[in-house]
């Protein structure tokens, strides 16, 4: 096999804030600006790039479409620097759903898009789960095949089956919440595992699908209500930028303490022959008593809400 040449990418890590689209395109702009200036020919940005997002229904109003000034900022910068540029954002589609999806454009042309499999806990309240026909597939450049895969994704083997074989790079980005810091016996104790998987789960899926990943993510601090709680969630996003070779290893990456910056670095966007074999299991890694507890509850709540102020007030 023909090795082919590496290619510079970046995963930009971004302090959002939750809500502010105009704020937070301009701050992602200046991180894309950098990243070209070191070189970058392909360049991730993290889930929910423009918004952010915590249980705050004010964001409902800050839901686009595939013309909305999201997907026209990365079309504009990828095609003002000749890049490849991705990102993901809430999207509503032509019959009033919504998508957590993840579009791409190659130098100004769009590649395709990815609609995350299933919202994560109170996500649920703001979108809904893409088709099952939708295996992340994102389309070729130059022979080479693109992917996409979104925050809890990388932690499930169905992700890795799906794309295993199929892609020469995974682009995709989280947005990981913290254990609640308000929660300080819970935080010490859980905190440690939640934060190794934000970056283990991608170094997995890359191992198990043999193809490199260039992961991007948010890194500010946030608060907001707990859905059906009568508590409050004070927390930070993990961090955890990275570029990640199709064997698993970390190149680059940056953690949540470093703050918001850009991940450079030079692999070769070719799919190896996975060595170990897909798990049986649905979840690459435990998620931890507190994520699985908010997995089930919140999206039980999420997903009413969601049919009650996004679906129904659509209609």
């Amino acid at each position: 096999m023909n090795i082919a040449p590496q290619i510079r990418v970046a995963a930009l890590q971004t302090d959002t804030r939750i809500g502010d689209t105009q704020r937070n395109l301009a701050h992602c702009e200046e991180l894309v600006a950098e990243a070209c200036r070191d070189g970058a020919e392909w360049i991730a940005l993290p889930e929910f790039f423009n918004t952010g997002i915590a249980w705050d229904p004010a964001l409902a109003a800050a839901i686009e479409d595939e013309n909305g000034p999201a997907a026209h900022f990365l079309q504009r910068l990828s095609a003002q620097h000749g890049v490849v540029l991705g990102g993901s954002f809430l999207c509503r589609l032509a019959d009033g759903h919504v998508r957590n999806r993840y579009l791409c454009f190659n130098r100004g042309e769009r590649l395709g898009y990815h609609d995350k499999d299933y919202p994560t806990m109170w996500e649920n309240a703001f979108y809904e789960g893409g088709a099952e026909t939708d295996n992340g597939e994102l389309g070729q450049i130059s022979g080479v095949r693109v992917g996409a895969a979104v925050c809890w994704e990388f932690m499930r083997t169905a992700t890795a089956r799906r794309l295993r074989t199929r892609v020469d790079v995974i682009m995709g980005g989280s947005h990981w919440w913290s254990i609640p810091q308000n929660w300080p016996l819970l935080y010490a104790w859980l905190e440690s595992g939640n934060r190794k998987n934000a970056l283990q789960a991608v170094q997995d899926t890359a191992r198990l699908v043999g193809a490199p990943v260039i992961h991007a993510s948010h890194c500010n601090t946030f608060r907001c209500r707990m859905p059906g709680l009568p508590l409050s969630y004070h927390g930070h996003l993990e961090g955890q930028a990275a570029v990640i070779d199709a064997q698993g290893n970390v190149i680059a990456s940056r953690s949540y303490q470093q703050g918001p910056g850009v991940v450079v670095a030079d692999v070769c966007l070719q799919a190896l022959t996975p060595p170990d074999p897909l798990p049986e299991h649905i979840w690459l890694r435990s998620r931890g008593v507190v994520p699985a507890l908010s997995w089930h509850f919140h999206g039980m709540l999420g997903r009413r809400w969601y049919r009650h102020n996004i679906l129904r007030a659509r209609c």
